[in-house]
Formats: C-alpha cells, structure tokens, sequence
C-alpha cells in the first residue's frame, strides 16, 4: 500500500506530492526542468515505477507559479539547485522521510539542478538519475559530485547524447551512461520510457538499498550523525549524553559542535513485581526531576506517593555514578539552549521520553534528538514531543539497535570513565592552543 499526501516544502513554500510505500528503502526526489511541473506525465509515471520497486518519492514544483511566468528562472540552474536543496532539507527533517537514504532524478535542466543540489548537500544524496537531462548545465558543480550518477538518453537524441558524454568527462564520480535504442529527447517512443524507468530504478535499487548503515562502532556513528547535525548549525547547543551507549557518540557531537558536554543519567522507575515495567523514571540536572508515568501507574494501581519514593531512592546511584563520570562538574544548564539528546539508538524510546520531559521542564530554547538509529514507531511518537530528530536510519523491520553496528559490545563504567577523561584533556590542549596562539 502506498500513501500520497500533498506537503508544502521549504520556507518558498514549494507544492509537492509524497508518495511512500510500506517498508520504502529510499526517497527518490523528482527535479523536473523545462517548465514542468509535479502534474507531469512522465514524472508521475516515473513516480509510480519507481513506487512498485519499493521507493518513496517526492514530486514537486522548482518554482512558484509566479516564478514559473517569467522563463528566465526555468534555466537559472543556481535557483532551480537551491530549491532542490530545500526539498532535501525538508525531507531529512519530516518524520516520515528522515531517515530514508535519498535519490536525485533529474530531467532536462532539472538533471543539473539535481547536480548542483548533490553537491550542496554530499553528505545526504546517495544516487543520481538523469533522464535526457542536461548536466552539462551544471558547470563547475559536475567536477565536485561524489553520489555515483547514471545518464539515461535516448539514442536519437544525438545532441543531447553528445553533451552528456561530455559532462561524465568531467565528472569524477562514479558514473554510466545508459542508452536506450529508438527513443527522442521526451522517450515518447514505445516502450522506450519504461526502459529507462526499469534502468533508474536498478541503479536506486543498487545505490539506496546498500545505504543502510551498519557503523564499525559507536565512534563512528557519532561521527556519521555529528556531519548531519552540523549542516543545521543549532544555536548555543549544549550535548546531553544517555549513558553508557550514548557518550562516544556524544563525543563526536559535542567536537564538531564545539559545545559543552554533559551527561543525562537516568534511572527506571520499575513496577515492584517487574522492575522493567517503568512506573516512571528519575533524570539527574541541576535538579533532577522524576518523571511519572500516569498509564502505568493507573495500571499497576500505584499512587504517586509510592512511585515518587521509589524515584527519590534512586537518587544516590545517580549521584554515585555522575560523582564517577564526570568528578567535581556540575550539569550544565539547559535554559535559553539548543539542548541535543544523544543516545546510540532507539527502540522503544522510554529512557529517551523521560528525558526529554526533565529537559522540557528546564526551558531551553529548543530539544533535539539526536541517534543513528531508531525504531519507526520511535521516530513517530518523539516527533511529537520535540523540535526535531536527527538519525540516520529508522527501517519498518527495526529487530533492536545491535543490529546495525558491527561492534556493539556493552560498555563499562572504566570505559566510559576513559572517554571522557580524554575528550577533557583534548578540550583543556586546544583551549590552551588557542589562548596561546599570536594574534593577527
């Protein structure tokens, strides 16, 4: 089954239709050229081919209908670029595309506008389709794509041919170049569209498929998620780390953010007769906060006396294990901040929703979540609760988050110690560089 619904995309207010099929393995979004629209009949034919091999897509219009008027802006490749890029920020933020790998298709001008955008954005386009597109148009752009890209053109549509060949010569990345027999620049021919629709959709299939990630370790899915946390740039970020899993992916964060670095401890409130069914749960800070749980409680038939005892008994592990950490640091305030959660993954999201209602409750100015991973139903149900979620996949088929990290082995207290005695000293060496460093 797939959904369409119409959305409006990017602050210029673009209109498009999404279409996502269950279990979608990536997000192809349409660049269309020459004046066309999201209402065109080989990009909705190449939609719905691409649908049936398992890929959401986003149609959309590259200009307002006032923009559309004026011809000039149908071949201003910089603008019909920017608004690629919108698109691609629009869907690496909506819940329902955030995670999927993405896929650029372009056609006449929108192939270089689809160009433009993948540079723009390296680290977010994982394939490119032309389809008797003029890459060339994208000038400079074409030596700096690294997303392996495939030129579809008809083979009696000679001088487009002419200049695709040309633009894969300056192109350093992975490219192929696909002729299909018999067809003209619009593939009006028999036959000849759903062959280049069958050759997209392979090199998708190819290139979108293989874009689950399955990180070495922690370290470099914090690094993974830091580069796409950056391109954001937060306003006074400050990292909270869910230990022990989160900090090393915290880490990386925090570097490339240059921002403070804290821990955010928090302890299971569990039901009596089974300590894993969570009443509530107790967030250390400044002031540590405990979090009820009102279903469960009304469920367990506990009173919120009881449960509020039980979280304040909890307190001197907290303690204990902050006093471990981090000695002699007190938590960093959340107010008036771009407060980042940061975890290794997300599977049922209980510890993450208590924290992000203890940081809630300290007025910063905006909570981002931030995993590599996360179950579907994750992303859904925090989606609702903050500003934004940042994480690198979040699959229908989520099993656990071990599975996409080759190690991912249960982290100590001494190493979790280590980390942070580490990063402390690379901070207080760079920190002494800086204050040393001449001026002018």
């Amino acid at each position: 089954m797939t959904h369409r619904t119409q959305v409006i995309i990017g602050h210029s207010a673009l209109a498009g239709v999404l279409a996502i099929p269950e279990a979608a393995d990536g997000l192809v979004i349409f660049a269309h050229g020459s004046g066309s629209s999201r209402f065109s009949v080989r990009n909705r034919a190449a939609a719905d081919a691409l649908g049936q091999s398992g890929f959401a897509t986003l149609l959309f219009d590259l200009l307002t209908e006032a923009e559309a008027s004026d011809r000039r802006n149908v071949f201003d490749i910089p603008l019909l670029g920017a608004r690629v890029v919108e698109a691609i920020d629009w869907a690496g933020a909506d819940p329902r595309t955030l995670a999927l790998p993405i896929g650029l298709f372009g056609a006449s001008t929108g192939a270089a506008a689809a160009i433009v955008a993948a540079v723009a954005r390296a680290d977010a386009v994982a394939a490119i389709v032309s389809r008797g597109g003029r890459p060339d148009l994208a000038g400079a752009a074409l030596r700096a794509v690294r997303a392996p890209a495939l030129m579809i053109v008809g083979g009696e549509d000679r001088q487009v041919l002419a200049l695709n060949t040309s633009a894969m010569k300056a192109m350093h990345c992975k490219t192929f170049l696909t002729i299909v027999p018999g067809a003209g620049h619009l593939f009006e021919e028999e036959g000849t569209l759903d062959q280049a629709l069958t050759a997209a959709a392979d090199w998708f299939g190819k290139h979108l498929r293989s874009q689950r990630p399955l990180f070495d370790d922690r370290t470099m899915a914090g690094r993974a998620l830091a580069a796409k946390i950056s391109r954001r740039a937060p306003v006074k970020p400050v990292v909270y780390a869910l230990p022990r899993g989160g900090v090393p992916v915290a880490l990386e964060i925090a570097e490339v953010l240059k921002a403070p670095l804290d821990l955010l401890l928090v302890r299971k409130i569990g039901v009596p007769w089974h300590l894993e069914f969570a009443a509530g749960a107790v967030v250390d800070g400044e002031e540590p906060d405990i979090i009820l749980n009102p279903e469960i409680m009304r469920a367990a038939g506990l009173a919120e006396a009881e449960v509020t005892a039980r979280g304040k008994a909890q307190l001197p592990e907290i303690e204990r294990r902050r006093s471990l950490y981090m000695p002699g640091l007190r938590p960093v305030a959340a107010r008036g901040r771009t407060a980042i959660l940061v975890d290794d993954g997300i599977a049922t999201g209980a510890s993450m929703s208590a924290a992000i209602a203890a940081i809630r409750r300290r007025e910063p100015q905006s909570i981002v979540v931030a995993v590599p991973v996360m179950s579907r139903n994750s992303v859904l149900a925090l989606h609702e609760i903050v500003d934004e979620i940042v994480c690198l996949a979040a699959p229908d088929n989520f099993r656990g988050v071990g599975e996409f990290y080759r190690d991912f082995h249960q982290l100590s207290d001494e190493e979790v110690v280590g980390l942070l005695a580490q990063y402390a000293q690379a901070q207080s060496r760079r920190q002494a560089e800086e204050t040393s460093a001449p001026l002018g």
